[in-house]
């Protein structure tokens, strides 16, 4: 994930890759598949995880972080690129807002 000063440290006993910025996690790519497919967590508001799951079933509450703030996205699956990037992109901004 390019990102300007975005930072990747692997943990191999999550078998994900954290990005973060400043120290704070706003993706989490998944190294084991789920459901066949490559994913990973992206953070974003409330309001837009109900609203992405409900709209998309490729889309899931994440089962490791508050799945009140953070979404599993299928990568592969029926979302297109354009809207997993957007997610990405949402997901950045929603931490430098906390910062």
């Amino acid at each position: 994930m390019n990102k300007p000063s975005a930072q990747q440290s692997v943990h191999s006993d999550w078998k994900a890759t954290q990005i973060k910025v400043d120290d704070v996690m706003f993706a989490m790519v998944h190294e084991i598949e789920i459901d066949v497919h490559p994913a990973v967590a992206l953070k974003c508001s409330p309001a837009l995880a109900e609203l992405i799951r409900e709209q998309h079933s490729d889309v899931h509450p994440s089962a490791h972080l508050n799945p009140s703030h953070w979404n599993t996205v299928l990568l592969e699956g029926s979302l297109k690129d354009s809207q997993i990037y957007y997610l990405v992109d949402a997901a950045l901004q929603r931490i430098q807002k906390q910062g």
